[in-house]
């Protein structure tokens, strides 16, 4: 064989070990996924809009927003102190509270006080049942004129209601939220293993942005209406029956 043959049957089988290299590493990049990550239902232009209250502890306040319809997501943190970047052994003058994402064609700020109103004791002085600090304090915070005038008007209604007693439920113009530490997010969800098994074991970002598990993390806590807590029984038990190990939508 001549050397230019030789030449060129090598240069030809260094080039097809190059794409063989090439094609073999793309392989291994390949990442196929473990879990089911959950799928936005509203893929709309509609806006969220953002409510932010202090009713006591937020592991509970948390819980008992998000298993209503029309929550899109609910995060735990600190608001209403002077205090930069709090943290929860020092929150300073902060209050523990929840901010709620909600969509505002489902649920509006009026009914969200209405559950406000229902699920902690207004009357109660620097605290909230067995939880007492200045942090526990009850709060409206607002975004505007309208919802403080919303807010006003509900306080007035709840100080007729209550008789002698006084609400001390403080109304103010949102300033900064300051989200509380991973631990406290859907704390009532993590306590439960077999829920976060049913959605699949999701990374900690995911679960805070997921709306199954604001809704999971009511059910934990029992803290969702009735006829929702049924609901959310049935669905999780046809899971069950069927052997199917992923909770897909509430």
């Amino acid at each position: 064989m001549r050397l230019s043959e030789t030449v060129v049957i090598l240069s030809r089988f260094v080039c097809f070990v190059i794409v063989i290299i090439l094609l073999a590493d793309r392989a291994i990049g390949i990442r196929f996924p473990d879990r089911i990550s959950e799928v936005p239902k509203d893929s709309s232009n509609q806006p969220l809009k953002t409510a932010v209250f202090a009713l006591g502890s937020f592991w509970r306040s948390e819980a008992v927003f998000g298993c209503l319809d029309g929550i899109v997501r609910t995060t735990v943190g600190y608001a209403g102190g002077s205090k930069t970047n709090p943290e929860y052994r020092s929150l300073g003058d902060h209050a523990e509270s929840v901010q709620i994402e909600y969509d505002p064609r489902l649920i509006n700020f009026r009914q969200l006080l209405e559950v406000f109103w229902f699920s902690h004791d207004s009357r109660q002085v620097f605290g909230q049942g067995p939880d007492v600090g200045n942090q526990y304090r009850s709060i409206i915070f607002c975004n505007g004129t309208e919802e403080s005038r919303l807010a006003a008007v509900s306080k007035e209604r709840e100080q007729t209601n209550s008789k002698s007693s006084i609400v001390t439920t403080q109304i103010q113009q949102l300033g900064t939220f300051y989200p509380a530490e991973p631990e406290h997010q859907n704390f009532e969800l993590k306590r439960n293993p077999f829920l976060l098994q049913l959605i699949g074991n999701l990374p900690e970002e995911e679960l805070e942005r997921s709306s199954m598990a604001a809704k999971l993390n009511g059910y934990a806590a029992e803290l969702c209406p009735s006829k929702i807590q049924r609901q959310i029984d049935a669905k999780i038990n046809e899971i069950i029956r069927k052997g199917w190990p992923i909770l897909r939508e509430l």
